[in-house]
């Protein structure tokens, strides 16, 4: 019997290698540029002397008597009650003297013994350690303050992008082939 000889074809596939890596991002931003001016502020202080005012005039009076016036014033301000006792110590007297009999009421023991009148009264003021008033008058310090501005300046830096692209190797793994294989002949014939 005789066989049918068969011409074999034999193919193998071509196949690529792909190898590929991420490409990779570098972001960075700089830091933005701040710029601040501002001026000293302004300031005004006003200082006033502190006052004091010393009273003495009642020391014055105490001393010297005062002034005029004053002094005359002291002087006749109790004048009516020294013209009373005056006028009742004359009373007294004449009525002693009326009474010349009776023991001790004589001449000279009524006008000889007796006290004098009272005086007119004392022309000068009353001393005291509280004749002199002290005033300190302190006013408060005047503080104004003008303020200046403040400029502020910024500057925004853009960010730095960049990016380095991954590799990428194509290759082929195998190549495509085609392979004929002719039929065993038989030489026999």
């Amino acid at each position: 019997m005789s066989t049918i000889p068969i011409l074999q074809i034999r193919q193998h596939q071509g196949r690529i290698g792909l190898d590929a890596d991420p490409g990779q991002y570098s972001i960075s931003q700089p830091k933005a540029d701040l710029q601040i001016q501002s001026k000293p502020a302004v300031i005004t202080i006003n200082h006033h002397q502190p006052e004091l005012i010393v009273d003495s005039s009642r020391a014055r009076a105490a001393y010297t008597g005062g002034p005029h016036l004053e002094m005359t014033q002291r002087l006749y301000s109790n004048i009516k009650q020294i013209f009373l006792e005056g006028i009742a110590k004359r009373v007294e007297q004449g009525n002693r003297m009326a009474e010349f009999f009776k023991p001790g009421n004589t001449v000279a023991e009524v006008y000889g013994k007796s006290k004098p009148l009272p005086g007119l009264g004392e022309f000068r003021g009353e001393a005291s350690i509280d004749n002199v008033d002290v005033r300190f008058n302190v006013r408060p310090v005047d503080i104004e303050i003008v303020r200046s501005p403040v400029e502020i300046s910024v500057q925004v830096n853009k960010p730095e992008i960049e990016y380095n692209r991954g590799k990428l190797d194509i290759y082929m793994m195998q190549y495509p082939s085609v392979q004929f294989i002719p039929p065993e002949m038989d030489q026999t014939v």
